[in-house]
């Protein structure tokens, strides 16, 4: 049990260092991240600068800008290591794909949601949300950033090695992401407990389905 334990844990440190570092080219932590701010300063240029306007709309336009960053990293969280064997090499030592694919989820969470919600004030004063709505839209952040990285790495492996698997994943990963955004958006409004506790719901429930879909993935794939 220990020495499973010891190998996630590096399984994991990997992860971590792989996708905020981006030595697979492909720009680490960092593009989704700008993705994301660009999409938030761009809205007020759109709409104009109504302060009530960007204030009402805000928190959704957030939450949008976090589903379509999210789509960004998909094609590196799980195809690399499809192609060069890693996935074989942890099953003959014994290790689970569900278990590595937990693992995964836990590291893109962490490289993926925690940069975008450190980024939301930035996003909040562009968009003239005041300090309640911030805490609001933090508090949905926090609680709904896992189930869409859950979604993006199960959609990852079921897409790995499908050609042009990135643009496919783009495709799935939306509507399987609507209702956190939905209940994302409804949680931001005064009185939103209702959508922030579907919101946690909804999350949850892909972070306990993920695993099994992608593990399941990755071994058709292999077979």
């Amino acid at each position: 049990m220990t020495r499973t334990l010891r190998q996630l844990w590096l399984i994991f440190a990997r992860d971590c260092a792989l996708l905020l570092g981006g030595s697979r080219g492909r720009g680490g932590a960092t593009l989704p991240l700008l993705f994301f701010l660009a999409v938030a300063m761009l809205y007020p240029f759109a709409v104009g600068p109504d302060a009530r306007l960007l204030a009402r709309t805000g928190a959704g336009v957030i939450w949008v800008a976090a589903l379509l960053a999210a789509i960004l990293p998909l094609d590196r969280l799980v195809e690399p290591d499809v192609e060069s064997g890693f996935f074989d090499q942890w099953a003959l030592r014994g290790l689970s794909e569900e278990a590595v694919m937990l693992v995964r989820i836990v590291a893109h969470w962490l490289c993926f949601g925690m940069p975008l919600m450190a980024a939301t004030p930035i996003a909040a004063g562009w968009l003239s949300l005041d300090g309640g709505q911030l805490l609001r839209l933090e508090i949905g952040l926090l609680a709904g950033t896992p189930g869409l990285a859950a979604i993006g790495v199960m959609i990852a492996a079921i897409t790995a090695g499908l050609r042009a698997g990135a643009a496919l994943g783009g495709l799935l990963l939306i509507p399987l992401a609507v209702p956190l955004l939905i209940f994302g958006a409804g949680s931001s409004a005064p009185g939103g407990a209702d959508g922030l506790a579907l919101l946690a719901a909804a999350s949850l429930v892909a972070v306990a389905i993920a695993p099994f879909a992608a593990g399941a993935a990755i071994r058709a794939a292999r077979e």
